[in-house]
């Protein structure tokens, strides 16, 4: 499925500020009907999802950081990737260019679950040849 420019209106209106329905029909000149039609036309694709956001910041006892991981054989990329997205604590994992093959952002319990998913978790996956982390001081205009 390839959205049409009215579902295009639809995801960009909920990526600036989440809207009850109602309000982006109004908005846009459709029945609350459509909308709800065509949001759940999107999800079932798989090309929408909406979720509560939170800033990092404000959570307490919780460590973000990105791990740069570079696998064994270029031919399991996609493979490790996904192994690791369903490892928990994973939000997101990329394949990338450059000095590494995956980018991985976790969001941990503290210095201490950072510790136990590398040495407990992500050594689970077999194929990593290499890690380094980086570990989120501060962020701004970061969500999850």
């Amino acid at each position: 499925m390839q959205p049409d420019s009215t579902d295009w209106n639809i995801i960009n209106r909920l990526s600036e500020n989440y809207a009850p329905n109602s309000v982006v029909a109004r908005e846009m000149g459709l029945s609350e009907g459509a909308i709800r039609q065509r949001i759940k036309k999107l999800q079932d694709a798989g090309i929408l999802k909406i979720k509560a956001l939170r800033n990092p910041e404000i959570l307490e006892n919780q460590q973000l950081a990105l791990l740069g991981v570079n696998v064994a054989e270029s031919k399991l990329l996609d493979q490790k990737a996904q192994e690791i997205a369903e490892l928990e604590g994973v939000i997101s994992v990329a394949i990338v260019s450059g000095r590494y093959d995956l980018i991985v952002e976790i969001l941990v319990a503290s210095n201490k679950g950072l510790i136990q998913f590398l040495t407990k978790t992500l050594s689970t996956i077999k194929g990593i040849s290499k890690t380094e982390t980086f570990v989120m001081l501060k962020t701004h205009n970061k969500w999850l």
